[in-house]
């Protein structure tokens, strides 16, 4: 009996560990990030009005259930982005960097700024992101933040793990992007 009980307790959590499914995109349950291993956070959809956008994974070093816990993290992380629909890389950078904005005081966004620059002219090489576009913002340790679009690495890597924590803070900050989506990142489901 205690066999069989195992056994149906192991079924029933099997469907837990399987890939994370958001609006029909599926995102593995680890992925390599440089050197380092990381494991799916949370996933969720952006949307806006009635408009699916993208849908976005958060990968991590280990789980973590708080903002301040995913901003402490050490290792390897990545932002999965699958856009929903085509986007000018334009209107997708302007809107990450108005969150940027709603989440850091003058005085940061000042000490940023080289940077931020250096990212909007980054994404704006793409031009426009076909429906089904992947779009990786990925912490490396040792060199910083990478930016690629459908694998492809665009621009150089930004130096300074407090422009990625910014980054995230677009998502996981006070005034997030969108409240729910920033619920599901963190692992609860609302």
């Amino acid at each position: 009996m205690q066999k069989i009980l195992a056994m149906l307790l192991l079924a029933l959590a099997l469907p837990a560990l399987a890939a994370v499914d958001v609006a029909g995109v599926k995102f593995d349950d680890t992925q390599k990030v440089g050197a380092g291993d990381t494991v799916i956070n949370g996933a969720g959809l952006r949307s806006r009005v009635f408009f699916k956008v993208y849908a976005i994974g958060l990968y991590l070093p280990q789980k973590a259930a708080t903002t301040a816990e995913v901003l402490a993290a050490k290792g390897a992380r990545r932002i999965a982005i699958v856009t929903l629909r085509e986007l000018s890389a334009e209107d997708f950078v302007n809107a990450l960097l108005d969150a940027l904005k709603k989440n850091h005081d003058e005085a940061t966004l000042k000490t940023l700024q080289p940077r931020i620059d250096q990212f909007r002219s980054a994404m704006l090489t793409i031009g426009t992101a076909p429906e089904k576009s992947v779009v990786n913002l990925d912490w490396l340790p040792e060199s910083g933040t990478r930016l690629s679009f459908n694998g492809t690495p665009k621009g150089g890597d930004i130096a300074g793990e407090d422009f990625y924590r910014a980054l995230l803070r677009i998502w996981l900050g006070d005034q997030p992007a969108q409240d729910d989506l920033k619920e599901k990142l963190l692992g609860k489901t609302p």
